[in-house]
């Protein structure tokens, strides 16, 4: 077995120091950002929006009302391109140039619950309702939402259909066992953490509004 000429070795020690530098740099970093909301530990890549509620834990349901909040959204039939990116790209020129501060969760819908389901919508939310001004912006369509409420799982795991779909299938289930309520209007993925955390650390929330089975 040939040992490396004596004169590499230094270069190689110093290599190796530096990747564990960054390596602990990237630890360090992550592990400021840890929080705790509701019992649930998540990375805070950004602040919520004014009011939002605490987080739903992981692998459990909770029905939990939404404030009135200001939002950016663009579609992919507006875009007439798939995929994640080019509605991302747009909703964060959109932000960059109107100077409002990113906050979380992104919303994402998609257009079936299967694990091969395509993204169809992605919004931005504002930090609250005094921000910039509700309309069109190219592509992105700025709106106020009304207070809502939701069945809401919590989800971790990378930002994808899968996810979703696993999501979605534990608020079905949820569903047959709580009878007094009904699922009312289209369900959202909702991403707290951006794309530099790990995938298997990625926090979300598969939600599906509701109203009381009684309501008129």
């Amino acid at each position: 077995m040939n040992n490396p000429p004596a004169s590499s070795r230094p270069s190689r020690i110093i290599l190796n120091l530096s990747m564990v530098g960054v390596a602990s740099a990237i630890a360090f970093s992550l592990a400021g950002c840890v929080r705790v909301s509701n019992g649930t530990w998540y990375l805070k890549s950004a602040s919520t929006p004014e009011g939002w509620p605490e987080l739903t834990p992981v692998g459990e349901v909770e029905v939990k009302t939404y404030p009135v909040y200001r939002a950016a959204s663009v579609t992919n039939d507006n875009l007439g391109n798939d995929g994640r990116k080019p509605m991302f790209m747009e909703l964060f020129r959109h932000i960059r140039k109107n100077d409002i501060a990113m906050t979380a969760p992104v919303d994402m819908t998609y257009d079936s619950a299967s694990p091969d389901a395509d993204l169809t919508s992605m919004a931005f939310l504002y930090g609250d309702t005094e921000m910039g001004a509700v309309g069109d912006d190219g592509v992105v369509v700025v709106r106020d939402l009304t207070e809502q409420t939701f069945a809401s799982v919590g989800v971790r795991g990378n930002y994808n259909a899968r996810t979703y779909a696993r999501g979605h299938s534990d608020l079905m289930d949820w569903f047959d066992e709580n009878p007094q309520w009904r699922p009312e209007g289209e369900p959202r993925y909702l991403g707290y953490n951006g794309p530099f955390v790990p995938a298997f650390w990625r926090y979300g929330e598969v939600q599906i509004q509701v109203e009381p089975a009684d309501a008129e």
